[in-house]
């Protein structure tokens, strides 16, 4: 009777000659099969720490984000804030898109992309950047009393650079808690001055709408003369216009608006 024993055929595979086809082939097999199980057990195995790995550092980057933000430090301990949640909202919506992933979802990508984004008429194009993502992440931030800080990514087109900055909204969804330029392009020594800590603090505690939620937040030549008003930067009217343009634009219609009216009115 012949021997079915899987030994005995591996004992015969072994015995065939190097240069045997057969033997090359199967020594290929092998060692492809083997490699494809140890990448897949690896790959789920450490899934869970390769996720924990982005989540941290996700929460280190909004941290140190928020360290950048005049005064953010004595607002959330003044709020209580003690909880961060990541949202994608459907900006045409207004709604928090609960299908994407949060920590893996590319803004920046989003914004150059003609299928995650659309374009924007002249005369809704306040930032002037052309086309407006049809999703944009969202950070809350809660506390023993609710909703305590909103902060939203946003950008615009300055004097001669595109200007990226986050806003920070308190929990009435209303009052400005700080404004911060991380990156632009603008002037040295003349629109540059649009990151100096001076000016970001004058947008800390200014209100962005008026009773009947027309957005006026604006800057100014001059002195601010109401609660809407941010002191202008002189030699630099074209840069920090720039920025009060992109921050009306991102609060309006086109922007966040529909999502902070939901929010406002308990509707998420």
């Amino acid at each position: 009777m012949a021997d079915v024993s899987p030994f005995s055929w591996w004992r015969r595979f072994l015995a065939l000659p190097n240069d045997s086809r057969i033997k090359t082939v199967g020594v290929a097999f092998l060692v492809a099969l083997i490699s494809a199980i140890t990448v897949s057990v690896t790959s789920v195995t450490l899934k869970p720490r390769q996720q924990a790995h982005i989540d941290a550092a996700r929460e280190a980057n909004l941290a140190a984000m928020m360290a950048t933000l005049p005064g953010l430090a004595d607002i959330l301990r003044e709020s209580g804030a003690d909880t961060l949640e990541t949202v994608i909202v459907d900006l045409e919506a207004g709604q928090i898109d609960g299908t994407v992933d949060a920590a893996s979802y590319d803004f920046l990508a989003a914004q150059t992309d003609p299928g995650q984004s659309a374009a924007l008429l002249p005369e809704d194009d306040l930032a002037a950047i052309g086309q407006r993502p049809n999703l944009a992440p969202v950070y809350l931030l809660r506390g023993t009393d609710g909703l305590a800080l909103v902060v939203l990514p946003i950008y615009g087109t300055g004097y001669q650079s595109t200007i990226r900055a986050y806003l920070a909204l308190k929990g009435d969804l209303n009052t400005i808690a700080a404004l911060s330029i991380y990156k632009h392009g603008e002037t040295p020594g003349l629109g540059s001055r649009i990151t100096d800590p001076g000016w970001l603090a004058l947008w800390s505690g200014k209100q962005a709408a008026d009773a009947a939620g027309v957005i006026t937040i604006t800057v100014v030549r001059g002195s601010a003369a109401t609660a809407s008003e941010v002191d202008g930067i002189t030699g630099a009217t074209r840069s920090t216009t720039g920025v009060a343009n992109l921050v009306q634009f991102w609060l309006g219609p086109h922007g966040y608006g529909p999502f902070l009216t939901r929010l406002k009115t308990g509707a998420l």
